[in-house]
């Protein structure tokens, strides 16, 4: 699923794909925001994590799952 992150004082947005489900995500979130984590913390589907300090987060855009197409699309 496609994640984007708003950061403060960025010019860009982070964006990654998680294999997380939408409930994991708003969960880790939600307790970077709360204040139990000092960084939020995910991880994209390589294997590569992403941190994000939890004060400095502006907002997140949780995406619809992604399915894989298989064959060709007619233009």
């Amino acid at each position: 699923m496609e994640v984007k992150i708003g950061v403060q004082h960025a010019p860009r947005e982070i964006v990654l794909e998680s294999g997380q489900t939408a409930e994991e995500v708003e969960q880790s979130v939600a307790d970077a925001l709360a204040g139990k984590a000092q960084l939020l913390s995910l991880t994209d589907d390589k294997g590569r994590k992403v941190l994000v300090p939890a004060d400095r987060i502006a907002y997140v855009e949780i995406g619809e799952p992604t399915t894989r197409r298989v064959g060709f699309g007619a233009l």
